[in-house]
């Protein structure tokens, strides 16, 4: 018996010290299947240790932790804790208050830790009446004032945008700790209180690193990034987290050089970059169109060994495609480790049909099928989306169907917008017309909006009209939506009709959306604002424009297509409106400055004009350069004369 009970004492520890180093669910069923075996899984300790494995540590196995919990005949809080936690974190944190319902049922003793947790699934759930009632559950028990439950209350009530209660419990806090404190900073800047963050801030007794992160992660989220740089000056010590957050931040905010600089000075200090400020900084690569940074990147990737990560790698092949060179992209694709994710292959998809490269797009589809990884939403929408911009509409329609049927993907919203911008595209408009009135959704303005984008480019008005009705009921105060309608008259030459839009813009006080480019040049990126500011940069574009539309006119035949010009002005006034667009300016600028014979690359906020197609067209032509644009939808690679888009845009 002796010898047994030893035995079973080494077989447990042996368990036990399995579960510590196993990292996936295929080696958790291994050690289930040892402790059936040997009868552990009735044991308490092991039963426990091997759930919270599994609803904890592994990402893939909170189902196998509900069935092992489930299995188990009498769990104790100590299980019920794990699963709820489990839940709590996972994609449906709702099913954690369902286990918190049973375990009261069951008459569990519960403690701090049963309300912190399930508190977190409120939190995570956005419910914020299931929040409340346990507050009060909280605080029939005594545990309301429980440091680690109030903490979490503060958290819960942000999430659910409920500051001023955040801060209450906060208040009744008798003796908040540095966590508590970054709790409520957190709440504040959550909700959008700024102030009550920089209030809360001030009062702190003790800040740690977290605090002053805290501080500013909130201000780049506010979009107050002057002040977040104050902060991240004051802050006595800094970590690849307040690197990461500048980087990043600066980045999503569009402030492409800053985001860059931080790089630079993170590298300069001697600190190793992380996931998040490598990702951050090849994101601002990818937007700013930095093509020769994203060069001397993945140098860097590649000397200090960061291209095992799969995320890294994502980044570096969307930046890539980005930038416009869709080759280096499809060469880091292939060369990444053999466990491309989800996101590997929907990156290159939608890289391929950003460049208009639609049947590349498909096959590489139907590669990732059999590769057996099944396509996500996502997915769809980067496939539907190269079908749209290579003119594949029966393609387009059987994908569509395919993510219903085969794939049980509902549709959403963005999958209804890639149909509508197929059949558009294409001018099939009153089948794009009849198939938003058929949803089962209700279509949002940007479902209108891309139908009159639609009517725009085909000059229907009759149609557009319509659809500005319903986008005027949706967003009365959109300069976009009026500005197409604009467009679509100007074509039509109801110069009256453009009149009264205008005016109505004027009158509202509703401005059209600047439109700028973007070009690098030996590594810093220049913005040019169509009727921006005159500097020395602007002019010598301007300059270096003169004489490149004077050569055009007398080699290349150049006349301006001023039927995108949306005013009833003299033709003169028309021709000197389209010379001054943003993406002509860049260019010049770029013929002034770049050596010959390289590509040049430009990246746009808005649809590039046919005016601006036009001159470019003649340009790689007349002076033999390969010119990309990146606009608002795809790429347009210029050379000898003709478009990648083959004038489909």
């Amino acid at each position: 018996m002796k010898k047994s009970t030893a035995t079973v004492s080494v077989t447990e520890q042996l368990c036990l010290s399995l579960l510590h180093k196993c990292k996936t669910l295929k080696t958790v069923k291994q050690i289930h299947a040892i402790t059936c075996k040997t009868g552990l899984d009735t044991d308490r300790i092991v039963a426990g240790k091997l759930l919270l494995h599994c609803a904890v540590s592994i990402s893939d196995a909170l189902d196998y932790a509900r069935r092992l919990f489930h299995h188990f005949p009498d769990p104790d809080v100590f299980m019920y804790n794990t699963i709820i936690r489990g839940f709590a974190e996972s994609e449906t944190p709702r099913n954690s208050l369902v286990a918190f319902v049973e375990m009261r049922r069951r008459a569990c003793v519960l403690d701090s830790f049963s309300f912190a947790f399930v508190l977190k699934g409120a939190a995570n759930y956005g419910c914020l009446r299931g929040g409340v009632q346990l507050h009060c559950d909280a605080t029939r028990h005594g545990l309301d004032t429980h440091l680690f439950v109030a903490t979490t209350l503060v958290s819960m009530y942000a999430e659910c945008g409920c500051v001023s209660s955040a801060r209450k419990v906060f208040e009744e806090m008798s003796e908040p700790n540095v966590v508590a404190w970054n709790a409520v900073l957190t709440a504040c800047f959550r909700c959008g209180d700024v102030k009550g963050s920089e209030e809360m801030f001030d009062r702190m007794p003790i800040r740690n690193l977290t605090s002053w992160n805290v501080m500013l992660a909130g201000y780049i989220r506010a979009g107050e990034l002057e002040l977040a740089k104050e902060v991240f000056l004051e802050m006595p010590v800094k970590d690849d987290v307040s690197w990461s957050s500048m980087i990043a931040g600066f980045a999503q905010n569009g402030c492409f050089d800053e985001a860059f600089g931080f790089f630079r000075k993170l590298l300069w200090v001697g600190m190793r970059p992380n996931e998040v400020s490598l990702t951050g900084v090849l994101s601002a690569c990818a937007q700013a169109g930095a093509f020769e940074f994203g060069k001397i990147l993945q140098g860097f990737l590649e000397k200090s060994g960061f291209l095992w990560m799969i995320s890294v790698n994502n980044a570096l092949m969307d930046t890539y495609c980005k930038c416009g060179n869709v080759g280096m992209a499809r060469l880091v694709f292939e060369r990444m480790p053999e466990s491309k994710s989800i996101v590997s292959w929907t990156t290159m998809i939608a890289g391929l049909a950003m460049h208009g490269n639609g049947e590349e797009a498909i096959q590489l589809f139907h590669d990732m099928e059999a590769s057996g990884i099944s396509p996500d939403g996502i997915t769809f929408i980067s496939i539907l989306y190269a079908c749209s911009h290579a003119g594949l509409i029966e393609q387009g329609c059987k994908y569509f169907s395919k993510m219903k049927d085969v794939y049980c993907i509902e549709p959403v919203i963005e999958h209804y917008g890639c149909m509508v911008d197929l059949y558009g595209r294409a001018g099939k408009l009153q089948k794009a017309y009849e198939f938003v009135c058929q949803m089962p959704i209700s279509p949002t303005a940007i479902i209108w909006r891309t139908l009159l984008g639609a009517c725009s480019i085909h000059g229907n008005v009759k149609l557009g009209e319509q659809v500005k009705e319903r986008l005027s009921e949706l967003e009365p105060s959109d300069s976009g939506d009026r500005v197409l309608l604009s467009n679509i008259y100007a074509i039509a030459g109801k110069w009256k009709d453009v009149a009264t839009v205008r005016r109505s813009m004027t009158d509202q006080k509703i401005k059209k959306t600047p439109g700028w480019s973007m070009i690098e040049v030996d590594k810093i990126m220049y913005t040019f604002v169509a009727g921006g500011k005159q500097d020395k940069i602007a002019e010598e574009a301007y300059e270096k424009l003169r004489e490149i539309i004077s050569k055009l006119r007398i080699e290349g035949g150049y006349v301006p297509e001023v039927g995108s010009v949306l005013h009833d002005i003299e033709e003169e006034e028309k021709e000197d409106s389209v010379s001054r667009h943003s993406e002509k300016l860049a260019l010049a600028f770029g013929m002034a400055r770049l050596c010959e014979g390289r590509v040049i690359r430009i990246a746009k906020n808005l649809r590039v004009c046919r005016d601006c197609h036009a001159v470019m067209k003649l340009i790689s032509r007349v002076y033999r350069l390969e010119i990309l644009v990146r606009d608002r939808s795809r790429f347009h690679s210029f050379r000898d004369g003709s478009c990648s888009c083959k004038d489909y845009w």
